[in-house]
């Protein structure tokens, strides 16, 4: 299935999901976006900017992964939206942003079963 495909189902999950977004490991966007009727917080080169931050972060946390295993997703829990980022086999992020009140313990979870229904290459393990 393609990143597109994934995004979608990412973004049907919940209703509190603001936006879906692949981007690849130099932070450039390659799939998905904001769900529609919203406006992001930031510019398009705020946007920019922090993906190319998050792909850099993603890239530096497997210097742990044989000490403390792969990571899974990586949460941020900010004054006004959660961002959550989860690596894939491809070398690529998913990038979700929600709303604050999501249930914040349970969609990550429904996150990385979605991932691991797609064949190789868009799955986390």
């Amino acid at each position: 299935m393609s990143h597109e495909k994934i995004c979608q189902r990412v973004m049907k999950l919940d209703p509190k999901i603001r936006s879906a977004r692949i981007i690849n490991e130099r932070g450039h966007q390659v799939a998905g976006g904001m769900k529609k009727g919203l406006k992001s917080l930031e510019d398009t080169k705020q946007d920019e900017m922090m993906f190319m931050e998050i792909a850099l972060r993603v890239r530096m946390r497997h210097e742990f992964d044989k000490e403390f295993g792969k990571t899974l997703f990586s949460l941020s829990y900010r004054d006004k939206v959660i961002i959550i980022s989860f690596p894939t086999s491809d070398g690529n992020v998913l990038l979700v942003s929600t709303e604050k009140d999501v249930d914040f313990g349970k969609i990550p979870f429904k996150i990385i079963k979605i991932l691991e229904s797609f064949p190789s290459g868009s799955k986390t393990f």
